[in-house]
């Protein structure tokens, strides 16, 4: 089997799982990605708008509003790094590319940390995305022009034992699910 093979039977489970652990979401996920945040109040950071089964950052990063800048990424072009514009709770939104909701009229920052959305990981730090390179090339852009903390959010549920590995796959830095913290 190639390495795209395995990557597309590897999302297939992966989504099965996150979607059975989504129906079952009691929305304890944000408060564990505050608590994490709270160490780091006012770093400008980078939610997002979560789309199908992704587990919901939106009132951690409400919270995080409170004390510095919070960024949504935004797709600009397909095979480029992702932009990421300023959000504010209560902000108008449009429809964006993939379906994801961005500011009516975006401003960009750079923010230090991301807060990654995924459909699989390791507790190694793997991170299996949708395919479509956006945050692997936007981390990849951002530790090479700076620090930037790789944070990333899921359920408990979407651990995978191992991941197909690609070489410009970006590692996290940390993961957050409902029930723990875990640093790599």
């Amino acid at each position: 089997m190639s390495l795209a093979e395995a990557k597309i039977e590897a999302r297939k489970a992966a989504r099965v799982r996150r979607r059975a652990a989504h129906a079952a979401d009691v929305g304890a996920g944000a408060g564990r990605l505050s608590e994490l945040l709270a160490g780091h109040r006012g770093v400008p950071l980078s939610g997002y708008m979560p789309i199908q089964s992704e587990i919901d950052p939106i009132p951690a990063m409400a919270e995080a509003a409170a004390w510095g800048p919070v960024a949504i990424p935004v797709i600009e072009a397909e095979a480029e790094p992702l932009q990421f514009a300023l959000w504010e709770p209560e902000m108008p939104l449009v429809d964006g590319p993939f379906g994801a909701r961005i500011p009516q009229s975006p401003v960009f920052i750079r923010p230090e940390i991301l807060i990654v959305p995924l459909l699989a990981f390791t507790r190694e730090g793997s991170r299996l995305g949708y395919g479509g390179g956006f945050y692997d090339r936007t981390l990849q852009a951002l530790r090479a022009s700076g620090p930037v903390l790789a944070v990333g959010f899921a359920y408990a549920a979407q651990v995978a034992e191992a991941l197909p590995f690609d070489p410009n796959d970006e590692p996290l830095d940390l993961l957050v699910t409902e029930r723990e913290i875990i640093s790599f």
